[in-house]
């Protein structure tokens, strides 16, 4: 290899391969003197139209001296710089820039050439003479070059030269995406899909992109196009390439149907890895005829479906993919591929559109059951719904495993979602990482996570970007998930220039570096190579990746909607479109793979398939298992008894998992603080009184772990704990390494269930939601979300009213998510006070004026018909027994767990180790438990409340000598305890009733309680006046907001409701 030629190319090459972006050369031209600066920033021998633009626009223009008539480019006398100086200016100043950028940081990755150029810039050699002395040291060489490389050339004009193709090929690598063939409708005349910015950015309109990237905008003509130059390092193959070859590869590779983002990855192995694959002197992919076939029959499933379901169904929404059946044939494709990688299960989430196209086609639901639900019989779906209200046939999910073509198996699991689009997400990720989890798959190469968004969506919503902030966190990685955007190019009704601010509706992911594929959605064989490649970046470096298919929408939102009220022009062009089966039955017959009449062969099977499926529809009958995957065989619907359960545990094993709790290596390096801390503890298990709420929990996490149960807890500060109680992490002070206790609990048998603190992102919508999914996969661990502060979940209400409250109720699929929510008014202002509890009941489904049917503890299943638990524990062994009941039990409900924030240090909030022992269980409700109140009818007052205010009214009761009223906790607020309410209120037939709470009057839970406090007086209270029993308000009076800021205030309300309650 010739040195001269090697050094321009090499130097560049090892700069572009650092993954900079442009930048302005202002480094540069301080270096080189302010006359040359000017120049440098303002002219070009041959400028592109991006450098006028940009110098138009920039505020230092040419040099003072310099006298320049409009639309006229200066000359290189005018510009002050030398001749042998000529390739510093225009387009290739932004490269040299960057080279010498790097060459200031670390010169030694600069080519030595380079290195002795900058040397002579640095040290003010006169103008001309940088290059020159450059020349000089190289002369000797230069005869060994290709004569056709340097014939009549000097080296400084090769040199310039090499580095405007070096220039050319990195605008092709950066910008040649938003030229390429992507709109399958050209609705704009001059045939590029649309780019929302137009009209600010004018380095994106696409007849500017279009001249930056031909070689007259790099000073080359026709005489230069068959001029050899050396390319290698930099391009595949041989070294040395003419200029036509050069630009008709890019051309082909970047402007095609498909166009490529990738050079905003940090990685360069990951950059030159999709060069590799993308760079391709001749076709980037061919199909065999057998393959096109294969294409051909997946392209043709997707779009006659559709076409039945129309004829069928004629006035149903069914949401279909019309415009967008290619992607049929690609996710067909991304099976395949992936099966041959090691995929052995994929887990989909994806919106209403062409959901029943995926659920039919490619996860393999039984057509007989999708063409059912579009005419249920209604006698055998109440059945099956046994109580629940079901949901549109285009929200459900369903799970299969299938035999691919190539003869492997894989399960493939859609995920049901709500019409709230995108809030899926993190769902799916969820689910995967716990089927990672459970399957052994800690290279996370056997289950991938496939998520299909729509554009308006993928830009709109902000749970998208949550979500991908998850993609390459320790505790919520999934190695990466496969994204493929449906992009009607439209949102409901508006246009992408009202919708979003960037480019592409994908920009969002650009946020985590991952690549984006763009694909003309009419070209099905890029879209099944799109999905190849895109499979097989995921596979090889477990990341997410994004597939953006361009498309249209045939219809309207939905089949009934009339898209020619706002878009008139593109429905034109759309209704003398042809499909994307017609185009490519087209081109296969033109290459003699298929004939005409087997086309129609194939059409004529596929609509006889459906047919048959269609008869069968009204024979089929659901199953009442349908909603069991794997690992929830045996578990128990809400029709089937699953009796109560105790959850205390053996002294040895509390004693087995406090002391793990209590004990660190000689040679980790404790705080101080946390010494005295883990002292505290030993002590409560010494003792076996004053356990605390933190030491109580972590007993429940280890003991549930002896028992082989997995147990994760996740939140923003779930480690530590919000407010320094919890410490399940300890961290070393001198080298900060960790130590989790919970981890090295010894003893015979071994343990076998994991834990798994985690430490979220600042995400209350994107966590909850991978919650969620976690806990849908498995009913074998206690998956628990911790809020910083209760208040922050109104943040994730979508993924408590669509998946934790109704989930079940509308897809029967049990969830056993805990979430825990610090509560209660200590003054901290009105964010920091209440998680709302008073959402979380109006969510419940239960009718406040009817009694349970069977309310004894043998037949009891109140529980079981709930959607949701809302528990509200006041002592430290009530919070043990209700974590441990999660999971011994034979059925999965959601748990809301409002969890004290000042108790837990209240030295009265403790419980003993006989609370936690064998033959105990979770207390619904704590009766009077002072043996100097009075009883019977000699109680003057009964206060039923729940949470903190217990305490503050204990202690007022105790600091006034009070003996006639009785307190009375309600833990467990719903399901409702009617049984055990009725009790209490029967042991004090004369007593006034009173509910307390710290919430004001139009929070909390007093709008629940009390209706249900009255069925109960109703209907099992039968003294003669317990069905006139009033029950009092004592709490704060309503309010828009949940508490004052003002600590004053707060203080004087606290002591008004508590004098008002022992009145």
């Amino acid at each position: 290899m010739w040195p001269v030629l090697s050094t321009f190319p090499q130097g560049l090459s090892a700069l572009s391969r650092q993954g900079m972006e442009i930048i302005s050369s202002s480094t540069l031209r301080r270096v080189l003197t302010t006359k040359v600066a000017s120049a440098v920033r303002s002219t070009a021998p041959v400028a592109s139209a991006a450098a006028t633009a940009s110098a138009s626009a920039t505020p230092t223009g040419p040099s003072p001296s310099v006298t320049l008539k409009p639309g006229v480019q200066p000359s290189l006398a005018e510009s002050g710089l030398a001749e042998a100086e000529a390739f510093l200016s225009g387009t290739n100043a932004n490269v040299l820039e960057e080279m010498y950028e790097l060459w200031c940081r670390e010169p030694s990755k600069v080519h030595g050439s380079w290195q002795a150029f900058f040397r002579n810039v640095e040290t003010n050699a006169p103008l001309g003479r940088s290059a020159e002395m450059l020349s000089r040291t190289q002369q000797e060489r230069v005869s060994r070059a290709a004569p056709s490389v340097t014939e009549g050339r000097d080296v400084l004009e090769v040199a310039r030269d090499t580095v405007k193709v070096m220039a050319m090929i990195r605008a092709f690598r950066h910008r040649g995406h938003l030229v390429a063939d992507l709109d399958p409708l050209k609705l704009f005349s001059s045939g590029e899909h649309y780019v929302p910015g137009y009209a600010a950015y004018a380095e994106l309109n696409p007849g500017r992109v279009r001249y930056d990237l031909s070689p007259a905008s790099y000073g080359f003509t026709d005489a230069d196009m068959d001029r050899i130059f050396y390319v290698g390092g930099d391009l595949p193959g041989r070294p040395l390439r003419t200029l036509r070859e050069i630009h008709s590869m890019l051309m082909s590779s970047y402007c095609g149907k498909i166009g490529f983002e990738y050079r905003h990855i940090l990685s360069k192995e990951e950059k030159d890895w999709i060069a590799s694959r993308v760079e391709i002197f001749g076709p980037m992919y061919r199909f065999a005829p057998a393959e096109k076939r294969v294409i051909m029959h997946d392209l043709a499933e997707g779009e006659l479906f559709e076409k039945f379901l129309s004829y069928k169904f004629a006035t149903a929404k069914r949401f279909g993919l019309e415009g967008a059946e290619s992607i049929i044939a690609g996710l067909q494709a991304m099976l395949e591929r992936g099966s041959e990688l090691g995929l052995q299960n994929l887990i989909l989430g994806m919106p209403h559109r062409g959901r029943l196209n995926v659920l039919g086609q490619v996860v393999k639901k039984p057509l007989a059951q999708i063409f059912h639900e579009f005419n249920p019989d209604e006698g055998r779906t109440r059945e099956y719904l046994a109580g629940g209200t079901g949901d549109v046939k285009y929200h459900l999910g369903t799970s299969a495993d299938r035999t691919l073509r190539s003869g492997r198996r894989m399960h493939l699991s859609l995920v049901a979602n709500p019409s709230h689009l995108e809030a899926v997400n993190p769902v799916v990720v969820g689910k995967t990482r716990a089927k990672q989890f459970f399957t052994g798959d800690v290279e996370r190469r056997q289950t991938m996570a496939v998520l299909l968004h729509g554009d308006a969506s993928f830009a709109g919503q902000g749970v998208v970007a949550e979500t991908l902030e998850l993609s390459d966190l320790r505790d919520y990685t999934t190695g990466g998930t496969f994204h493929l955007v449906i992009n009607n190019q439209i949102g409901f009704t508006t246009d992408p220039k009202h919708a979003r601010s960037s480019p592409y509706p994908t920009d969002v992911a650009k946020c985590v570096g991952v690549p984006i594929f763009h694909v003309n959605g009419d070209d099905a064989e890029a879209v099944v190579h799109v999905c190849r490649l895109a499979t097989e970046y995921r596979q090889r470096f477990r990341k997410d990746v994004v597939v953006d298919v361009f498309c249209y929408r045939r219809h309207g939102h939905n089949e009934m909607d009339q898209p020619s009220f706002t878009q008139p022009l593109m429905y034109q062009k759309i209704r003398n479109h042809p499909t994307p089966m017609q185009i490519y039955s087209h081109r296969l017959v033109n290459e003699g793979v298929m004939q005409p009449s087997e086309v129609q062969q194939l059409r004529d099977h596929l609509m006889q398939r459906f047919e048959s499926n269609f008869a069968d529809a009204k024979h089929w009958k659901p199953r009442d298992t349908d909603w069991l995957s794997s690992h929830w065989q045996g578990f128990k619907s809400e029709h089937q008894l699953s009796r109560i359960q105790e959850t205390g545990v053996s002294v040895d094993m509390l004693h087995r998992v406090g002391s793990a709790l209590c004990t660190v290596p000689d040679t980790f390096h404790l705080h101080p603080q946390l010494r005295k801390v883990l002292h505290h503890r030993q002590e409560m298990m010494d003792t076996g009184a004053g356990i605390d709420w933190a030491m109580a929990e972590q007993l429940a996490f280890g003991t549930l772990m002896c028992e082989g149960t997995h147990v994760r807890l996740s939140g923003q500060d779930s480690e530590r704990g919000t407010f320094s109680q919890r410490h399940a992490v300890l961290v070393d002070q001198q080298n900060e390494e960790n130590y989790v206790p919970l981890h090295h609990i010894a003893g015979e048998p071994p343990v076998t269930g994991q834990f798994r603190v985690c430490n979220s992102s600042l995400s209350e919508f994107a966590v909850l939601g991978f919650e969620v999914g976690y806990s849908l996969e498995s009913p074998n661990a206690l998956v628990m979300h911790e809020a910083q502060f209760g208040d922050f979940m109104n943040n994730a209400q979508v993924i408590i009213d669509q998946f934790i409250a109704s989930g079940e109720k509308k897809w029967r699929r049990q969830c056993g998510l805990t979430m825990l929510l610090p509560h209660g008014y200590g003054g901290q202002g009105p964010e920091h006070s209440s998680a709302r509890l008073e959402r979380y009941l109006q969510l419940a489904d239960d009718d406040p004026d009817e009694l349970p049917a069977e309310l004894d503890s043998d037949h009891r299943m109140q529980i079981q018909r709930a959607n949701l638990q809302v528990v509200n524990a006041t002592t430290p062994a009530n919070y043990f027994h209700v974590l441990r009941r999660q999971i011994h039990r034979e059925f999965r409900k959601p748990l809301i767990l409002m969890t004290p924030k000042e108790l837990l240090r209240h030295p009265l909030c403790v419980s003993s180790a006989a609370d936690f022992a064998k033959d105990t269980r979770f207390h619904r409700v704590y009766s009077e438990c002072d043996d100097k109140i009075a009883t019977g009818d000699e109680l003057r007052r009964l206060v039923l409340c729940q949470g903190k205010v217990y305490y503050e009214l204990l202690a007022e009761r105790q600091k006034r000598g009070i003996e006639d009223v009785a307190l009375v906790r309600v833990e467990q607020i719903f399901p409702f305890p009617y049984d055990r309410v009725a009790e209490v209120l029967r042991a004090y037939p004369k007593a006034e009733l009173v509910w307390c709470q710290e919430e004001p009057k139009n929070a909390g839970a007093w709008f629940f309680t009390h209706p249900r406090i009255l069925t109960t007086l109703r209907g099992l209270v039968h003294e003669p006046h317990g069905k006139h029993r009033a029950v009092q308000y004592v709490g704060r009076r309503p309010s828009a907001s949940p508490a004052t800021g003002i600590h004053a205030i707060h203080v004087a309300e606290q002591q008004e409701l508590i004098d008002k309650a022992l009145r």
